[in-house]
């Protein structure tokens, strides 16, 4: 790293005076739980000076302590670093540096500098940064004046104007197809709560031991911690009792304890089991049996 590189960072009371510089990279976040680090791969949205926007398979709390492993650029060695997660919306994240050495600083402004990273806010926000550093990183250090004054501003107009266009027919092309796609969500989960109704026991069900229902599972989905039980730190084992139809779905349940945060979690991953039929003299039958979930964190 050329020692000449000088790091200059807004230290006003707003953060967005830092400029924020778009990338999409590959990203692992580790995070400790239960003493077991746990890597959730991801990809960066924007990086700056002070932390790192970036959307992760997996689920962090706000607050929780992170170790982050991102490479801005093929040819450099990855940024490895700890951060704190400050912003957490589903699955996007905004991870705030706990500690970053100036070399690290300097290889942000170096990959900007190469890249030529589109900055999200405008040159009035760096009151800092001199006209040389501007000109670095990509940025116009002022309106230009051209000799002839009319056609140049006419072009640039248009120009804008094809943008914004552009862009508008792309967000209504990603709204259309969230809308299509949330819209198909909801029929498929109606269709499977009228198929679960469809298939209620007509007959009194048989009592089953857990374990012998366990050796019938063919397909079981975790239940997902809720926050709001992790900030309470809610944890334990809930019992479900459940009833399984003939064609070995779950078409009725019942939480036997815990709280119900807990509870509504356990049960919504339990109506999404499959077990094969258990069958009396030869034949499909309802069976009632109970399901144990534990939360721990």
């Amino acid at each position: 790293m050329a020692s000449s590189a000088q790091i200059r960072a807004w230290r006003g009371p707003s953060r967005r005076r830092v400029p924020r510089f778009r990338m999409d990279a590959p990203l692992d976040v580790t995070v400790l739980r239960s003493g077991i680090p746990d890597t959730l791969p991801g990809r960066a949205v924007n990086v700056c000076e002070r932390g790192i926007a970036a959307v992760l398979a997996g689920e962090l709390a706000a607050g929780e302590s992170v170790g982050v492993e991102v490479r801005l650029s093929p040819a450099t060695e990855p940024l490895r670093t700890r951060a704190t997660v400050r912003y957490q919306e589903k699955l996007r994240y905004g991870l705030e540096f706990m500690t970053i050495s100036p070399e690290q600083r300097a290889a942000i402004r170096d990959w900007a500098r190469e890249a030529r990273a589109e900055t999200e806010m405008t040159v009035s926000s760096f009151p800092t940064l001199d006209r040389d550093e501007k000109k670095d990183l990509g940025m116009s250090a002022g309106p230009r004046l051209s000799g002839g004054g009319g056609p140049p501003r006419k072009v640039n107009k248009r120009r804008r104007r094809l943008g914004w266009l552009i862009a508008l027919l792309v967000l209504a092309a990603i709204a259309a197809a969230f809308w299509w796609k949330w819209n198909r969500s909801w029929e498929e989960l109606e269709s499977g709560l009228k198929n679960s109704q469809s298939v209620a026991p007509d007959k009194p069900a048989v009592q089953v031991p857990a374990e012998v229902m366990q050796k019938l599972l063919v397909h079981r989905v975790e239940p997902v911690y809720p926050a709001e039980a992790r900030k309470q730190n809610l944890q334990g084992i809930v019992a479900v009792d459940i009833v399984v139809g003939r064609d070995g779905s779950v078409v009725n349940m019942r939480a036997l304890n815990g709280p119900d945060v807990l509870s509504r979690a356990a049960m919504d991953a339990l109506r999404w089991w499959k077990f094969e039929p258990y069958r009396v003299n030869g034949e499909p039958s309802v069976a009632e049996t109970t399901m144990a979930v534990e939360f721990k964190r």
